[in-house]
């Protein structure tokens, strides 16, 4: 293998591929990364793989012989941040080494590799019609949800976001069992001839690897639809020139439409940013206690007030105006799910619905986007 490429390019391929890679590997092979040159094609795979996230990208270079190996995934990359940028980056491996050999302007460094035959093979589905999805529409639903998929791994469904595929649209959603986040987005499918064939199709995958399709989304221009793949427990998304493959969760995802009250008989309507900086304010105090903060419905003063009380420390409290609809309510929450939610909304104005203290309560946009929807189970608290 012998080729020149750019600095640059090679540096930021690898901070994306480097990210698949184990941190405390089963295997050593699995602590590199795969470099594959093709003069045919004159471009540079590299290829990251825990056995359950892999990366794939692929950029631009000289290759003057085509080869394969694998590097230390951590020093490769911390030798090529540090070169300059200005000078192209030339690496050469003899045929049957293993000694690679990498030069720029500032100097030449050696590493050992593995060879790439020792390397697990990407498992890349790509048999029947992919589903075509807008990639700026799975980004958004994507940050809409991934903040309210557990941590907990004792609950391995609930530690991915739930992609469902019906002719009408995406949904994605993502539930901890304190809150759930649900995003419709109707014109999330790219119509064209290799789109589904109409059936509804529905899979769970893991939030670890779903953070990094929405870096690897969120740092690419707007263009070219992605495709994915599903099929015997692996979801592979191919974009432009990079792959993300991922194992997905089994079992059956909760029937979380289920969890939504039909109806609310009190409706609090705030100005989306106020509320957020109040709730920001009042939850300095929170903090230093359990993170609860009550809020209080006035529908005669057309007040919200919002209270957090600190023993031993202090209390804070402070009133927004507010259109509210029924009777008085008396209701404690997280003030951190209450915020994570508030902060996934673009909206102007949400509504705040809720029946009783003691029942889940949901948070809607009542401007804009209509479809998105945060259930949060309300704090009991002692009166």
């Amino acid at each position: 293998m012998k080729l020149v490429c750019s600095q640059a390019e090679l540096n930021a391929s690898l901070q994306l591929v480097s990210r698949a890679v184990a941190a405390r590997p089963t295997h050593p092979v699995l602590a590199n990364v795969l470099l594959t040159a093709d003069a045919a094609t004159g471009r540079l795979s590299l290829t990251g793989f825990d056995l359950s996230l892999g990366i794939q990208t692929s950029l631009p270079a000289a290759v003057e012989s085509s080869g394969a190996i694998t590097l230390p995934a951590r020093l490769f990359g911390e030798i090529v941040s540090r070169l300059s940028a200005d000078s192209p980056i030339s690496l050469s491996c003899p045929e049957g080494d293993e000694q690679v050999e990498l030069t720029s302007s500032s100097g030449s460094y050696r590493m050992r590799g593995m060879p790439a035959d020792d390397y697990p093979d990407l498992p890349l589905v790509q048999t029947g019609s992919p589903i075509r999805l807008d990639a700026e529409a799975l980004v958004r639903g994507l940050r809409a949800t991934l903040f309210a998929s557990s941590g907990d791994e004792a609950k391995q469904l609930l530690t991915g976001v739930h992609l469902q595929v019906d002719p009408e649209g995406l949904e994605c959603a993502a539930t901890d069992g304190h809150r759930l986040a649900v995003l419709r987005l109707p014109h999330a499918l790219v119509e064209d001839g290799a789109s589904q064939d109409g059936e509804p199709f529905a899979v769970t995958v893991p939030a670890r690897s779903l953070r990094e399709l929405e870096r690897l989304l969120a740092g690419r221009t707007a263009g070219e639809p992605l495709s994915l793949f599903c099929e015997r427990g692996q979801v592979v998304v191919l974009s432009a020139d990079q792959v993300l493959t991922s194992r997905s969760l089994d079992g059956t995802y909760p029937n979380y439409r289920q969890l939504l009250p039909p109806a609310f008989q009190r409706r609090i309507v705030l100005e989306r940013r106020g509320f957020v900086a109040a709730l920001e304010r009042v939850a300095v105090l929170a903090d230093q206690h359990n993170n609860v903060v009550k809020l209080s419905a006035d529908p005669v003063a057309g007040k919200l007030m919002i209270r957090a009380d600190a023993q031993d420390v202090g209390s804070g409290s402070e009133a927004l105006a507010a259109e509210i609809e029924g009777e008085e309510l008396e209701i404690a929450f997280n003030v951190r799910y209450l915020l994570d939610g508030l902060k996934a909304m673009a909206a102007e104005r949400v509504a705040l619905q809720a029946n009783a203290p003691t029942t889940p309560a949901v948070l809607v946009p009542v401007d804009g986007d209509e479809t998105f929807t945060y259930l949060v189970m309300p704090v009991q608290i002692r009166s």
